[in-house]
């Protein structure tokens, strides 16, 4: 049950954690949590026309290079995870690996890991990563088709830390 708490006039539920005001947020303190070395591999579809899809493998779009375009906003946006998601940690990134294959005629799979030895995780990194990539791709394609449909955005593994070991 949520009520208005007349003694500071804050929103706030019984279930909310302990210090946390309703309609607040805070960034989580990490400073007990040990070090470890963390993975995380998210992935994203791009689903478009055959064509458009061959005109990508084949490099043959007006912007130029897709998957290298891709690769690169993908890289950038792990990197600077943290400034777009306020409450995320800044995390010392060791490497990023970016993949692209088409498990279909129609979809381009982008899959992004990242790896880092901290004490909190890079899901969001990869995740951020692989989303950045797909909305590259559609940039870059555009112009040919903007039915494109980004889609199964979704983490697909993670390991380190105290929760250990996600497969999707």
């Amino acid at each position: 049950m949520a009520v208005t708490n007349p003694a500071t006039g804050h929103y706030e539920t019984e279930d909310q954690p302990k210090g946390v005001q309703a309609g607040h947020v805070r960034m989580v303190d990490v400073s007990e949590k040990p070090v470890s070395r963390r993975v995380a591999r998210a992935e994203a579809r791009v689903s478009m026309s055959t064509d458009t899809l061959r005109m990508i493998l084949e490099n043959k779009l007006p912007k130029g290079n897709v998957l290298a375009a891709a690769q690169l906003t993908a890289i950038m946006a792990v990197k600077r995870t943290w400034e777009l998601l306020p409450l995320c940690h800044p995390v010392p990134i060791e490497g990023i690996e970016v993949s692209f294959s088409t498990p279909d005629p129609q979809t381009l799979l982008i899959k992004v890991e990242v790896s880092a030895t901290g004490k909190t995780g890079v899901e969001m990194e990869a995740l951020t990563g692989a989303t950045a990539a797909a909305l590259c791709v559609y940039d870059m394609c555009k112009a040919v088709e903007r039915g494109m449909v980004i889609r199964e955005v979704a983490l697909e593994y993670k390991c380190g830390g105290v929760s250990g070991e996600y497969r999707r």
